[in-house]
C-alpha cells in the first residue's frame, strides 16, 4: 500500500509541475509536433539501459470526438537493448494528457517476443525510466502509473492469456497473429480518484 501511495504521489506531482507551465504529459511528449498516426513519439522510442524499460507514444485515427487521443506502449528488454523485448501494457490518454485506460494487445500489434502471463507480470517491477530526456517528468509519470496500477495490469495480463486461450482464429491463422483480435483486455483508470482513495 505504501508503494502505491508513493507512486500516486509521484504521478500527481509530475502532472502538477507540468500544469504550472500549461503543459501535460501529452504536450510534453509531442513537444510541439503535430501527431501523425502510427508514428512513434519521441522518434526512436525511449530506452533506459539500466532497467531495460522502453516506451513510445502514438495515436490512431480516432477523430476529434474520440475519448482517447493515443497511448503509451510500455515494454521491457530484460537482457538489454539487443535482447528480447516484451510488451507490458499500453496507457491510453485523452487530449489533455489524462490517463483514461490500461490495455493489453495481441502479439501482432507490437511484434514483441511473447512471454506468458506469469513471466510478463514478473517483469512489471523492472519498468523504471530514470532519464532526463526527452522529458524527466513524463518518464517518471509513466513509471509511477505502472507502479500505481500494478495489480490492475497484472490482472489484465492474466485476462489476456485467458482470452487468447479461448479465442478461435480463422483456419490456418495463429491466435496471436489474428488481425481480428487487437485489444485483448482493458480497464478504465482515473488518477485523481485513485489518489483520493489513497488519501493523497
Amino acid at each position: 500500500m505504501e508503494a502505491m501511495r508513493r507512486a500516486a504521489q509521484e504521478a500527481v506531482f509530475c502532472e502538477t509541475i507540468l500544469a504550472k507551465s500549461g503543459d501535460n504529459v501529452l504536450l510534453e511528449t509531442l513537444r510541439g509536433a503535430t501527431p501523425v498516426t502510427w508514428e512513434h513519439y519521441p522518434p526512436g522510442d525511449v530506452f533506459d539501459r539500466d532497467s531495460g524499460a522502453q516506451w513510445y507514444y502514438h495515436c490512431h485515427n480516432g477523430g476529434p470526438e474520440a475519448a482517447e487521443h493515443g497511448h503509451f506502449h510500455c515494454f521491457i528488454r530484460p537482457q538489454g537493448k539487443d535482447g528480447p523485448i516484451h510488451h507490458l501494457v499500453a496507457v491510453g490518454v485523452d487530449a489533455y494528457g489524462k490517463a483514461i485506460r490500461l490495455f493489453t494487445v495481441n502479439q501482432w500489434v507490437v511484434d514483441d517476443v511473447w512471454a506468458d502471463a506469469d513471466s510478463t507480470i514478473a517483469l512489471l517491477d523492472a519498468f523504471d525510466v530514470q532519464m532526463a530526456r526527452p522529458s524527466y517528468l513524463v518518464n517518471r509519470w509513466l513509471t509511477a502509473i505502472i507502479g500505481l496500477y500494478h495489480n490492475e495490469i497484472a490482472a489484465l495480463i492474466t485476462q489476456r492469456d485467458a482470452v487468447l486461450a479461448a479465442h478461435v482464429p480463422p483456419h490456418g491463422t495463429d491466435t496471436r497473429q489474428d488481425r481480428a483480435l487487437e485489444v485483448v483486455s482493458q480497464c478504465n483508470i482515473e488518477l485523481q480518484a485513485r489518489a483520493a482513495e489513497l488519501g493523497i
